[in-house]
């Protein structure tokens, strides 16, 4: 069984460092009748689909798959709800973590967010400074959410 632990935070871009060797992302979700997430992501000209479990706290299950780029493309543009999700993300290693910032473009323009996997709920991890506020448990930050109520919409 594969568990994601995540936590979510808003980000105060003057403060970032300067990002570098950011990656496009083009992420979509296949409607599901419970609270699964199938995602379908095209990172870096790579095809990847994703099933999620229901959040309890910062952890779900995960499970996650290479795929045909030629087939996320088709999933995202006939399986997939609009709109797509756009953004840009970054990595930046900070007190033994990795950071992913996302910078997102579209219907999301202005929203920043980084995530931090974790491999315990528990774990102690130390805020860099450019953090403003935990976001973890406010699902209007999901990505599936952010794609049926889009951050200009807030």
């Amino acid at each position: 069984m594969a568990f994601e632990i995540e936590r979510k935070f808003l980000v105060d871009l003057d403060k970032l460092p300067k990002l570098q060797n950011g990656k496009h992302i083009k992420q979509g979700y296949i409607k599901t009748v419970d609270n699964t997430v199938v995602r379908v992501r095209i990172k870096a000209n790579k095809g990847f689909l994703t099933i999620k479990g229901e959040n309890s706290g910062a952890t779900r299950l995960e499970f996650e798959y290479e795929i045909a780029l030629e087939e996320a493309n088709e999933m995202l543009e006939k399986l997939c709800s609009k709109p797509i999700i756009d953004k840009i993300r970054y990595e930046i290693s900070y007190d033994k973590h990795l950071w992913e910032i996302d910078i997102f473009h579209g219907e999301n323009e202005g929203l920043v967010v980084a995530e931090v996997e974790l491999g315990d709920e528990k774990e102690k991890v130390l805020l860099p400074q450019w953090i403003k506020q935990e976001v973890t448990e406010d699902k209007r930050y999901y990505n599936n959410q952010l794609m049926s109520n889009p951050y200009k919409n807030w």
